[in-house]
């Protein structure tokens, strides 16, 4: 199995603020060591889960405490009821084909 390195982090936020959020979200440009990222909605808006993919634990920190997240953090803080994150490792299930 090939192994993964993953950021998972679910953020509620102020309800009709998705919008708003979405804009400070997304970075400037991307980090190079970033190989994936998806995001997650609940059906009313008020929960987002980021899951992003990374080369090495050590790419995710040094992006994590960096001037450019930083800057992202701040613009999305006005958003944000409630934050929970996480690194994870692991890899692809095998789904058995029907």
């Amino acid at each position: 199995m090939e192994e993964h390195f993953v950021w998972v982090t679910t953020r509620r936020i102020k309800p009709g603020a998705l919008e708003d959020f979405e804009r400070a979200w997304r970075p400037g440009s991307p980090p190079r060591e970033l190989r994936r990222a998806f995001a997650y909605w609940s059906e009313d808006g008020q929960e987002i889960t980021g899951v992003s993919f990374w080369d090495s634990r050590e790419a995710c920190d040094s992006w994590r405490a960096s001037d450019a997240e930083k800057q992202r953090r701040e613009a999305m803080a006005p958003y944000v009821v409630e934050e929970r994150e996480g690194f994870y490792r692991g890899g692809e299930l095998t789904v058995p084909v029907r």
